[in-house]
């Protein structure tokens, strides 16, 4: 086995205790770890292989390292911890793109669902600009922008923190603008437009109603 693969094996193995610390829950979120040397001894590993288990976690929203201060655990909150679901997003390309959109497509209708008795007055005239927005723009930048903000405010108020981060990572700035050049080449910008209309009356008929 090469130096290489042993330092990965050793990198994973330091992964791995530092998640178990934070599952077991003997570090929560916001907690200081003990510095590098008590924490090799610990493991029983190398710094080189401590450090580069730090670097990973940090890359991932799990931990993070304060110049002079030492390492946290982060808040551990959704939007830091699914980001790499965005990043990988904006990475794919042709069938699994689609499946990718897919998957985004499944998830948004509960979450409108939820966000439907929630959602406020300061909300709809959010969604209303956005839709004025999207109706005057020019560019297929400015029907993104309005776009990704239409959707951000609805799952934002579904009450689910965790679903709401999946969805928006789920619907990156590269994965929307692919979609959106998709719609520019098959004339559908006016039957999107339409319908996010369409969804907004829906929702203002609902919130209106006894029921909510």
């Amino acid at each position: 086995m090469s130096s290489k693969d042993v330092n990965g094996r050793a990198t994973d193995q330091a992964i791995a205790k530092i998640k178990d610390l934070i599952s077991s829950g003997e570090f929560t979120a916001g907690e200081k770890l003990p510095n590098e040397r008590a924490l090799t001894q610990r493991f029983g590993l190398s710094r080189s292989s401590l450090r580069e288990a730090v670097r990973a976690l940090a890359l991932v929203g799990v931990l993070e390292a304060k110049v002079g201060d030492g390492t946290y655990v982060t808040t551990l909150e959704p939007d830091l911890l699914l980001t790499g679901v965005g990043f990988v997003s904006d990475l794919l390309g042709g069938s699994s793109l689609l499946e990718l959109h897919h998957v985004r497509r499944i998830l948004e209708p509960e979450a409108t669902r939820l966000a439907t008795p929630r959602l406020t007055d300061d909300d709809f005239a959010g969604l209303a600009r956005c839709l004025a927005d999207m109706d005057s723009a020019e560019t297929t930048q400015a029907f993104i922008s309005a776009d990704s903000e239409f959707h951000r405010i609805i799952v934002s108020a579904s009450g689910n923190a965790t679903l709401a981060s999946l969805i928006q990572n789920l619907s990156g700035g590269t994965l929307r603008a692919r979609l959106w050049h998709s719609l520019v080449e098959r004339g559908a910008v006016e039957v999107t437009r339409a319908s996010h209309h369409t969804i907004y009356d829906a929702l203002l008929a609902r919130g209106q109603s006894p029921a909510r």
